[in-house]
């Protein structure tokens, strides 16, 4: 199965354009990721994905045939939508309102069946909020409610699922249990695509990431390719780090955004035909052999320095030679110095842009 979005354009005013040309694709077994600041149209780009809002122009289509000319009632048999959670009837518990997500599999009015109790229940249990069964809507929490919904969605057994923010509300284990679940739900073969503000959660889970920005512009890609650094800065507006970070099991990529975009971002020096840095850089030595190296590779890359203090420290029985420098030059530049004296033995080097 194949869900496709092709040029599609919208804007709720005439003369506006919210979005323009946007394009992507999810084939079974996917799990996209979309990203974008606030207001750049995010939910409204997915209520026009599934036929909420109608496209100006350009089409969503599941396996070549346009949404809307799929009868409601197969389409909503294929496809889940789960909102952000704002607010829920007090006429339901949270079990009648998971046990709402099979109607769609339901004659008209058709009371559900002890199998469908049964479905319903099991994905409460796979979330962990079967607890939450005989609760009504209105007296859990927001994070909760989220669950629910996401249960409700799941119970109607769909092949795409939708969901619009679905960790936004909720704690740290149960951001972890909707992603878990997505990520399992992709690889039985489900095709999910989610809104999100975490470019982490993107580059952890997702194959595919599609980023919108303010202008209407975007980009859809393998998510390595689209969740970079320059990308995050230019949809964000802000500078951001992306690295790994090991843990005992995986190594996954995260962002960490260190500053708003200033003034002096606008206009950039250029050094060669790059963007030329301002970075510190501190280097430990413990042996006098490797200093004298280190004190070459300076020599070979001195258009590079334009400050430098140096100090032996001796510790106990052992002498520690500090050197810690300014520099200014490309990134690509700044690196090379600083991979190059890392390499030396015994040589510790850190470098801050």
């Amino acid at each position: 199965m194949k869900l496709t979005v092709e040029n599609g354009c919208f804007g709720y005013k005439k003369g506006e354009e919210l979005l323009k040309n946007v394009s992507l694709e999810a084939e079974s077994g996917e799990l996209v990721a979309i990203l974008g600041p606030n207001g750049a149209g995010k939910t409204t780009m997915l209520r026009c994905m599934m036929g909420f809002l109608k496209w100006r122009s350009g089409r969503s289509a599941i396996d070549g045939t346009d949404i809307r000319q799929i009868p409601a009632r197969k389409l909503w048999k294929t496809v889940a939508y789960v909102p952000q959670a704002k607010n829920a009837s007090s006429a339901f518990t949270a079990g009648e309102m998971v046990l709402l997500g099979r109607s769609g599999r339901l004659n008209a009015f058709a009371q559900p069946k002890q199998e469908d109790v049964e479905k319903a229940d099991e994905v409460m249990e796979r979330l962990g909020i079967l607890k939450l069964k005989e609760k009504k809507c209105s007296e859990i929490s927001g994070g909760e409610l989220q669950m629910v919904l996401i249960a409700r969605a799941l119970a109607s057994q769909p092949q795409i699922m939708i969901l619009d923010e679905p960790e936004s509300n909720l704690d740290f284990k149960n951001q972890l249990i909707v992603l878990e679940t997505l990520s399992g739900l992709a690889a039985e073969g489900m095709i999910c695509l989610f809104n999100t503000h975490y470019p982490a959660h993107a580059l952890q889970r997702a194959g595919k990431s599609f980023l919108l920005c303010k202008d209407g512009t975007s980009f859809f890609g393998p998510t390595r390719e689209i969740v970079t650094e320059e990308t995050i800065r230019m949809a964000f507006g802000v500078n951001a780090v992306i690295g790994d970070v090991e843990t005992p099991g995986n190594i996954l990529r995260s962002v960490l955004p260190v500053s708003l975009i200033g003034e002096s971002d606008a206009s950039p020096v250029s050094r060669n035909g790059e963007v030329s840095r301002i970075a510190a850089m501190t280097v430990l030595v413990r042996d006098y052999r490797m200093a004298e190296k280190v004190n070459g590779l300076l020599h070979e890359h001195a258009g590079l320095v334009i400050g430098r203090m140096g100090m032996p420290y001796r510790r106990g029985e052992e002498t520690v030679h500090i050197i810690n420098l300014a520099l200014d030059g490309s990134e690509r530049e700044i690196y090379a110095l600083s991979d190059a004296v890392g390499l030396l033995p015994g040589v510790s080097v850190k470098t801050t842009f």
